[in-house]
């Protein structure tokens, strides 16, 4: 007689925002519930790191791959089984690729988001939009201890 495990259930989350200041915000609160929900609690490392990083993506999303009109979309996965979060930030710009600036401005207008983004995920990179029409997805994936 063999024993069977339950399925590991992927989670995810997706939602469409307002390509706003306001709406990366809340992009970045409901990140920040949904991982605290998935098993990785408010103030723990791995929360604060993803729930960075998600907020850097969508103020990138608005900041840099703004269109009038068009929203941007998230998607956050979390995979048990391998211990990983996955956040896609799609926009609808096609034209404005991202890349690690050589230099940060010495006037403080940005420049920091992707450093951070490179320095805190243990991967990262973007990928055409894969759901048609213009623009691209920036994701990134790091480790989450105490997914469940």
């Amino acid at each position: 007689m063999t024993a069977t495990q339950p399925p590991v259930t992927v989670h995810r989350f997706a939602m469409c925002f307002s390509s706003t200041p306001r709406g990366a915000r809340l992009a970045r609160r409901l990140c920040a519930h949904r991982l605290d929900a998935w098993g990785v609690p408010y103030g723990s490392d791995a929360h604060d790191t993803v729930t960075l990083i998600a907020s850097e993506l969508c103020a990138n999303a608005v900041r840099h791959g703004r269109v009038a009109g068009r929203d941007f979309h998230v998607l956050l996965t979390a995979d048990p089984a391998t211990g990983t979060v996955r956040i896609e930030v799609t926009d609808t710009r096609g034209d404005r690729l991202p890349h690690l600036p050589s230099a940060v401005s010495e006037d403080g207008d940005g420049g920091r988001g992707l450093l951070l983004v490179e320095a805190l995920a243990d991967r990262w990179g973007c990928s055409p939009r894969s759901t048609g029409g213009p623009g691209k997805t920036v994701w990134a994936e790091c480790t989450a201890v105490g997914l469940t």
